[in-house]
C-alpha cells in the first residue's frame, strides 16, 4: 500500500526542511519515502510505502491538527 499527499510549498528549501525534521515522526509512522515531486505553482506530491496503515492515519490526522494543508489518498496496486 502506498500513501500520496499533496501540499503547497510557496518557499519549498523550507518546507523541505521542515519535512526533513519530522523524518523520526515518518518512520514512526510506519512510512517511507519513496518518491518526492514538485508540481505546478508550489505543489509538492510525496509518495510513502505504507507499512502500518493505522500509524499512518493517525500520523495524517496529526499533522491536519497543526494546520498543514493536505490532501492524502491510500493507494494500492490495481
Amino acid at each position: 500500500m502506498q500513501l500520496l499527499i499533496q501540499t503547497s510549498a510557496p518557499d519549498y528549501p523550507a518546507w523541505k526542511a521542515a519535512f526533513d525534521a519530522e523524518g523520526e515522526n515518518i518512520a514512526g509512522a510506519g512510512l517511507q519515502v519513496l518518491q518526492i515531486w514538485r508540481g505546478e505553482g508550489n505543489a509538492v506530491l510525496v509518495l510513502f510505502q505504507v507499512s502500518n496503515a493505522a500509524r499512518a492515519r493517525d500520523w495524517l490526522a496529526k499533522r491536519a491538527g497543526f494546520g498543514d494543508a493536505m490532501t492524502a489518498q491510500f493507494l494500492e496496486t490495481a
